[in-house]
């Protein structure tokens, strides 16, 4: 058992980052000390002069770590990774950020590309972003092709007569694989491109007014709603309001909305450019004192900049934050120029940091009007199933706490080729990075009671050997079906010492969700839905959510080819064998319960091929 007065004692008077963690060994808070002997110690000290997000925190240590580092500056760094690879419950996270999309263009290439990506990596290639308008990504990355007659193609070496592509045909490229392309001419597009998403010229939007008028004339309406897309997502990504820097200043401005996101303003060649938002993790939420907002800001900054390869040479802010000095170092070593974060006291800085002020105040009161309605949803709902768990005979969880909900659904084709799928919502908020998917492995047939059950064994074998993609539990399981499925799946929850809520959502005739049911002593329950709305439309959410998943992950197998028997996966087995061992053992289930000697005595089947059968399926 760890002795947190023991380890304490052994603490140093050094700089380093230490990494506090709960009874369940989870890492909750990472933080970083000049001295890592006094910082610590001061969690377990007297709590009354704590806030409350502390006191919470330090409730809960049951161990730290900590490890050493040379300077301040290398644990600001390790911090901010660790920060990143854990995702603490009480450290301030940028949500999502990751998922954000960039245009990437692939100056590492001889023949440059601009594409779309999500992953940023150091090196030669350039990136712009990040942006939170996906579509109008998308359609910009298509913009910059056509307009430009962009390489799209990534292959770098072309034998000898190649053959092109259509686009080439179309006019959309220089047909770069046929060998008469001009390099310079190329390179000068490219050129024009990444002016265009610096923020700097006009020309593409005046190519695609000239174009979509042209159209228009010529009464080809199809291109002329082509271009007017591509003029409106060029408008959406890059707005210029008004010239706001004289010079060619370019520089980013910050601000918090509410304490519970951050705005960032795009100031290009000394003109406002455009405008994202991005929202924090919950921890960051409510409201905040002067200085939780300013440790906020900090954090958004170090956390937002950090995955970047280039930014501006300046970033405006409101007031002064925690150890600004040290972002300065910080993202002066990141980038390729020394960074300044500067907060202006009057001039054109201080007017052009007022108007992204006032933006923000603005989206503020609408962004506050949307969150108090989804906070009474979700406190309405998370009542709501509390009283189908007390109807089930389990307790409620506190007031205000959402409910974390697994539902599951099986897709197959007339009984083969069954896959399986698990989709997760925290209270109203679908969780898509916990989606899983399965393929059944050894039920064959129209079974959906033994395929469920396999679903949840595998689920939940992962879960106990301390998979970390199935380590967090479910508060609710879903399925989807009545009573049958409630039963299978308790049969397998059971089996495996698990004891979690399990209800079935029935539907109608008309394939609609009209009542859950759950399992009472020695019968079931059922709740009829039609006078609950919110757990009506909630419910029905889930199901079409898990149905569509599993529909979807069934049919990208099939459109690959990719589905099959299970038996197809066991390496030496061939269609023929496969055929040979269904015609002896006459299903799936049949041969996953033999032994290896009985496996054996199917026709054509070798001892090796009995061993890694049964090693398969076992």
């Amino acid at each position: 058992m760890f002795d947190i007065k023991e380890n304490l004692k052994k603490l140093p008077d050094s700089p380093g980052v230490y990494i506090h963690k709960d009874k369940l060994g989870q890492v909750i808070y990472v933080g970083k000390a000049i001295s890592l002997r006094n910082r610590v110690r001061q969690y377990f000290q007297s709590s009354k002069n704590m806030d409350p997000k502390v006191r919470s925190m330090a409730s809960q240590i049951a161990e730290f770590e900590y490890i050493n580092c040379g300077s301040e500056m290398e644990a600001f760094i390790l911090e901010c990774n660790l920060i990143k690879r854990y995702r603490p419950k009480y450290n301030i996270l940028l949500r999502d950020d990751k998922t954000y999309p960039y245009i990437k263009v692939t100056l590492s290439e001889e023949w440059p590309r601009v594409v779309k990506t999500r992953e940023v990596r150091k090196g030669s290639d350039r990136y712009f972003g990040p942006y939170s308008d996906v579509g109008s990504v998308n359609m910009m990355v298509d913009l910059l092709n056509d307009v430009y007659r962009l390489k799209r193609c990534s292959r770098q070496r072309f034998h000898k007569g190649h053959r092109p592509c259509l686009n080439m045909h179309i006019g959309s490229c220089d047909g770069i694989c046929t060998g008469g392309a001009d390099h310079d001419a190329y390179m000068e597009r490219i050129g024009l491109a990444m002016d265009y998403l610096k923020g700097r010229g006009r020309d593409i939007e005046r190519y695609l007014e000239e174009n979509m008028k042209k159209a228009s004339d010529s009464m080809d309406y199809e291109r002329a709603a082509r271009f007017r897309d591509y003029l409106l997502a060029a408008r959406s990504l890059h707005e210029k309001q008004r010239v706001v820097l004289s010079g060619a200043a370019d520089a980013d401005a910050v601000v918090s909305i509410g304490g519970q996101r951050a705005a960032v303003f795009f100031i290009r060649d000394g003109k406002l450019q455009g405008r994202e938002t991005y929202q924090l993790g919950m921890e960051a939420g409510g409201d905040k004192s002067g200085e939780e907002r300013k440790e906020l800001i900090k954090e958004f900054i170090r956390q937002h900049y950090a995955g970047m390869t280039d930014g501006p040479a300046e970033i405006l802010l409101e007031e002064e934050i925690p150890e600004m000095e040290m972002v300065e170092g910080y993202l002066s070593e990141l980038w390729p120029r020394k960074v300044k974060i500067h907060v202006p006291k009057r001039g054109e800085k201080k007017a052009v940091l007022d108007l992204a002020v006032k933006d923000a105040r603005d989206m503020e009161k609408t962004i506050e009007d949307r969150e108090k309605s989804k906070e009474e949803r979700t406190r309405n709902l998370a009542k709501e199933i509390g009283d189908v768990l007390s109807l089930a005979g389990y307790g409620r969880r506190p007031e205000g706490e959402e409910y974390r909900v697994e539902a599951y659904d099986i897709s197959n084709t007339n009984g083969l080729d069954s896959v399986g799928g698990m989709v997760v919502f925290n209270g109203l908020t679908k969780d898509r990075k916990a989606y899983r998917r399965f393929k059944i492995r050894t039920i064959d047939g129209q079974d959906d009671y033994g395929s469920m059950q396999e679903v949840l064994y595998r689920r939940f074998r992962r879960a106990q050997a301390g998979d970390p993609g199935f380590s967090v539990l479910p508060d609710i399981l879903l399925m989807d079906g009545g009573r049958g499925h409630v039963s299978a799946a308790r049969e397998m929850t059971d089996a495996m010492g698990i004891d979690i809520p399990i209800i079935g959502m029935v539907k109608d005739d008309d394939h609609r969700t009209r009542a859950l049911v759950y399992i009472e002593g020695n019968g079931f329950g059922e709740i009829p839905l039609k006078d609950k709305p919110l757990l009506f439309k909630y419910v029905g959410t889930v199901q079409e959510e898990v149905h569509r998943f599993a529909i979807e992950y069934h049919r990208s197998l099939r459109d690959k080819g990719k589905l099959s028997s299970v038996l197809d996966e066991i390496e030496g087995i061939g269609p023929v064998k496969r055929n040979a061992l269904l015609a002896h053992f006459g299903s799936i289930e049949n041969i996953r319960r033999a032994g290896r000697e009985e496996l054996a005595e199917a026709p054509g089947i070798t001892e090796k091929n009995a061993g890694d059968i049964y090693k398969y399926f076992h």
